[in-house]
């Protein structure tokens, strides 16, 4: 029976005095396995977990970089920490296994002390990489949906479509307007990958072309005035991890040149550099610029169109996913609220109505901003119509003044007006036709929602932005005329 209070050790070696030497010394300290080749260790890796391998480079049938090989395809959880071993002459060999994911090598004959340390050395970051799994796993449990708040069809769509390229390697482009939440997206394609790196945004915007290429790439010590030590690039720190270049419609022609290469190689140079340095870094890209057009203007090399868009992600404005604005209006007034040490506040129907029925040019980004803005100045527990940044209202007031208005006592209580008192009759019957039904204000408003469902083929959501309402509203209409049917 295996003692699993210990770390799980696979000695892989053809000789087999040096292999049963090697685990006699090591047994006290871990739980060890043998492995008389190079193709029994890769079977024996594929059915049991092991923390530790100390594989030797040469062996017949199967030899260490192809062990190297296997256990880099296993999943992230279940790598096991490698140390190559080698004789003095092969040293060569322990350097590029090393260079491809070994953790060290140590030469024959094995000095059993410093075999020891190398070893604690790999246990300790074998224990880091699983709590940062573990760490990972817990982060999931905690934030469902990928942290993003969504219900509408349109963002269901794509949380679907990123739980399912996540493990990928592929490039993916995230395409959409300022504000819908790119990076957020970027993060969770990180988050729910099975990698191991870091996440690394850069916005390319933000720096100019010669900063953003030593910054993406790092630089060596002398490469220009005040480079005065190597600093690695993001490309670099990314390994293994996520590199996200957002905004990347505004990088310079010179830098595509450079990032095309690292895509197509997974190498690339340090500014001032010879030496070539390898890659793992998975590339996810975001712009709200249309790509296309700029390949066709001249503006964005197509090559590297092409690399960045394997697979696109197009995130829908916030106008487009109203179902949505609910939950987020939810979410932002309890982190605001908390944040600021108030109590928890709630936000009126007619509040929501009003933000809903705002276009939100500036998305997700303008909402958090305009929910952060009403908890900071209210002075009521139950934020209200008057809460509302003026803008924004006006905004609303300006829409609803290019529909007739008819007698209506109740007009600041929004949720009682009747669909009627918002729609003029030319404007209507260029939408909705027809609605004839004398002065009767319910009959005829009856029939513009029954009018607006049919041309709507019963698109809810369609048919409160044909009628000028939102959709709460319109559920509450249907009820009361009992259109459920």
């Amino acid at each position: 029976m295996k003692n699993t209070s210990k770390l799980r050790l696979l000695i892989v070696d053809d000789e087999r005095n040096s292999r049963d030497v090697i685990a006699r010394l090591l047994k006290r300290k871990y739980d060890v396995s043998t492995a008389s080749n190079g193709l029994e260790g890769i079977e024996m890796i594929k059915k049991e977990h092991f923390d530790l391998v100390l594989s030797d480079i040469r062996m017949p049938e199967a030899d260490g970089m192809e062990l190297l090989s296997a256990v880099k395809k296993l999943p992230s959880k279940a790598r096991p920490v490698v140390i190559m071993m080698t004789a003095f002459g092969s040293i060569e060999d322990a350097i590029t296994a090393t260079k491809s994911g070994a953790f060290y090598y140590i030469t024959k004959p094995i000095d059993i002390k410093n075999l020891e340390v190398l070893l604690k050395r790999a246990a300790e970051q074998s224990n880091l990489k699983q709590e940062n799994i573990a760490l990972k796993q817990q982060l999931k449990q905690q934030h469902n949906n990928f942290k993003v708040i969504a219900k509408s069809v349109a963002m269901k769509k794509v949380l679907q479509t990123v739980e399912q390229i996540a493990p990928s390697k592929t490039t993916v482009l995230i395409t959409g307007e300022s504000g819908t939440g790119k990076e957020l997206i970027a993060q969770a394609l990180h988050d729910y990958s099975n990698r191991d790196g870091k996440f690394m945004p850069v916005h390319c915007a933000a720096l100019s072309a010669n900063l953003l290429e030593s910054e993406l790439f790092g630089y060596e010590k002398g490469a220009f005035t005040g480079a005065v030590e190597q600093r690695l690039g993001r490309f670099e720190l990314a390994n293994n991890g996520t590199l996200f270049l957002d905004e990347i419609g505004e990088i310079d022609p010179q830098i595509q040149v450079k990032l095309l290469r690292a895509l197509e190689s997974q190498t690339f140079e340090r500014v001032g550099g010879m030496e070539s340095v390898q890659t793992n870094a998975r590339l996810v890209s975001a712009t709200n610029r249309d790509l296309k057009q700029m390949v066709v203007d001249g503006d964005f090399r197509e090559d590297l169109f092409y690399r960045l868009d394997v697979v696109t992600i197009h995130l829908p404005p916030l106008r487009e996913r109203i179902e949505d604005i609910p939950l987020l209006l939810k979410h932002y007034l309890t982190q605001f609220a908390h944040e600021n040490s108030k109590s928890t506040l709630s936000i009126s129907e007619n509040a929501i109505d009003v933000l809903i029925y705002y276009s939100w040019p500036g998305n997700i980004r303008e909402l958090r901003n305009c929910v952060e803005r009403m908890v900071v100045l209210t002075q009521n527990e139950v934020l209200q119509v008057e809460d509302i940044p003026v803008a924004i209202r006006e905004n609303r007031n300006q829409k609803l003044l290019e529909f007739k208005t008819i007698n209506n006592d109740n007009v600041d209580n929004i949720n009682n007006v009747n669909i009627i008192d918002n729609v003029n009759n030319s404007a209507g019957s260029a939408v909705i036709e027809g609605c004839t039904n004398g002065l009767s204000i319910d009959s005829n408003e009856k029939d513009l929602v029954i009018k607006a469902l049919q041309q709507a083929n019963n698109n809810k959501t369609k048919a409160a932005e044909l009628l000028g309402i939102s959709r709460r509203t319109l559920h509450r209409k249907i009820n009361k005329y009992n259109l459920t049917n």
